[in-house]
């Protein structure tokens, strides 16, 4: 087994926020392959948010964020399990990045869960109508249409979007890499975006 050197731990340490020992142990089975060793501990935060799914969330933090020229403000709560993740930095920079994502990306619902079935069944309607008038009909319609829906989830809900701060990630991925961090569960309960004359 190869050996990391405490520089490979500490690089990865800085990319990821994880443990010394996880990034350590994520070396070593990786083989020292930086790459590798992120989606180790990417898998590890994945599996450690759905052993907590069900876990209560009394504690968290409100954060405000506002962008630079005061022109878009959000305010954002998570909860997590416990006062002492609540008061960590790492949460409080989690809420800053998601402040910023929502910033900029302007999301207009949590999750797919959370979709108003109005606006739902109005983009579905837009959706079929556009598809006979490319000439597409019978079941193959409706498997289309799921596909579109999928795509306006990415588009329009918060956990479903690509991090603005990381392309290869969805705002939920970098949720449950925090997860992986704490080893609690943590979770985006509400947010709300302000924007001058919108």
């Amino acid at each position: 087994m190869t050996k990391p050197s405490l520089e490979q731990i500490q690089k990865l340490r800085e990319r990821t926020s994880m443990g010394m020992m996880d990034c350590k142990n994520a070396l070593e089975e990786a083989g020292c392959d930086m790459e590798v060793a992120v989606d180790l501990l990417r898998k590890k935060g994945a599996k450690v948010a759905a052993k907590r799914g069900d876990n209560e969330t009394a504690a968290g933090l409100v954060h405000a964020y506002i962008h630079p020229g005061s022109l878009i403000g959000v305010l954002i709560e998570i909860n997590c399990e416990t006062d002492f993740v609540a008061r960590n930095e790492s949460l409080k920079q989690l809420a800053n990045d998601i402040g910023m994502h929502i910033a900029a990306s302007n999301p207009l619902y949590l999750s797919p869960e959370e979709v108003d079935t109005a606006f739902l069944e109005k983009e579905k309607t837009f959706m079929r109508e556009q598809l006979a008038q490319e000439g597409k009909k019978g079941d193959f319609v409706e498997k289309i249409i799921e596909g579109k829906v999928q795509k306006l989830y990415a588009d329009v809900c918060l956990l479903q979007q690509k991090f603005v701060k990381n392309d290869k990630l969805t705002v939920d991925e970098v949720i449950k890499d925090v997860i992986g961090k704490f080893g609690e569960k943590i979770k985006i309960r509400r947010f709300a975006r302000y924007q001058i004359g919108a």
